[in-house]
């Protein structure tokens, strides 16, 4: 399945790049966001991965420590073909030396201890460098679409990534919706490519329509950089300066059980499986943008808050 091109609210690509010449070109950094009390039963290893997945990682730090991989906890799922950056948590049952560990395309940069299990989504961002290689426009007109990219942030698209290769995984919604049967992790992705499809549609209208970035009575709000999601009964002079400031942002609600989401075969699916609420900004504010331009190269640096996709703020850019 082809994804729909969706709406970009910048102006056109400014150019076609290749993305992803080398792993060393698109190089991910997650950052925590929390300090570790020193304690308890989990060794918590900051990774340096290159060519490898986070799941296959995950096994064979379980393996090394001899602990179910149930038991070894990480964030968030890091690109294979990228140089990625980030932190898992692994019982110390054994005290494992992870001084002898060899994991071909792994190495472990830092290591402390702490009393709880890295849970899915607890990070808080990840810092991105990101080599865009191509004929380059001029270069006054990349560095005014990056002042306006930086200024009012770009719709908080789920990237293609979401949706596996050519759109599979939206078949695999479809096939879940229609009562096949699928592995407990086939289900997770159907569920979640389901609902990221639907609210990459609604996100796509408001592009269009330009209330992507502006909050209007009865809209849901989110507190930027947090998972804290209100309703806003009324815009007032001072919710319009913060939403201007990117203190907060709109938010939609993800389709879910007892929800209209307009399409039948998914909103029964997530009737009968009981799906729970969940809200996503439709704003993505992107911190610390800057870039270098070189010959036929523009890399760019940028920090963003977790759950989001770098590629929503590339496409506002390149096609590539």
């Amino acid at each position: 399945m082809n994804l729909p091109a969706w709406a970009r609210v910048h102006g056109a690509p400014l150019f076609r790049a290749i993305i992803r010449a080398t792993p060393e070109e698109f190089d991910v950094s997650e950052e925590l966001g929390y300090e570790f009390d020193g304690n308890g039963e989990h060794d918590f290893l900051y990774v340096e991965k290159v060519g490898t997945n986070t799941e296959w990682l995950s096994r064979q730090l379980a393996d090394f420590a001899d602990v179910p991989a149930r038991d070894v906890g990480y964030s968030g799922l890091k690109d294979r073909h990228a140089v990625t950056r980030q932190w898992f948590s692994v019982p110390r049952w054994h005290s494992p030396d992870w001084s002898l560990v060899d994991i071909a395309g792994a190495s472990i940069l830092e290591q402390a201890r702490h009393s709880k299990k890295l849970r899915r989504g607890a990070h808080k961002s990840n810092r991105f460098k990101i080599v865009l290689r191509g004929k380059l426009p001029d270069s006054g007109l990349l560095k005014e679409r990056i002042r306006m990219i930086a200024m009012m942030g770009v719709p908080n698209y789920y990237g293609e990534q979401r949706f596996g290769h050519e759109g599979g995984n939206i078949q695999l919604a479809n096939d879940w919706a229609a009562g096949k049967r699928l592995p407990r992790h086939k289900r997770s992705i159907a569920i979640s490519s389901a609902r990221s499809f639907l609210f990459n549609e609604r996100l796509n209208e408001k592009a269009l329509d330009g209330s992507w970035n502006h909050l209007t009575s009865g809209d849901l709000a989110n507190l930027d950089g947090t998972g804290s999601i209100f309703s806003v009964d009324d815009v007032d002079s001072e919710i319009e300066r913060r939403c201007a400031e990117m203190d907060i942002h709109p938010a939609e609600e993800l389709a879910c059980g007892g929800s209209q989401c307009g399409h039948e075969a998914w909103q029964n699916a997530f009737d009968k499986a009981r799906v729970k609420p969940a809200s996503r900004s439709l704003r993505l504010r992107v911190i610390d943008l800057q870039m270098e331009i070189g010959n036929q190269r523009a890399k760019l640096c940028f920090k963003l808050g977790r759950g989001a996709f770098a590629t929503s703020v590339l496409r506002e850019i390149a096609d590539y």
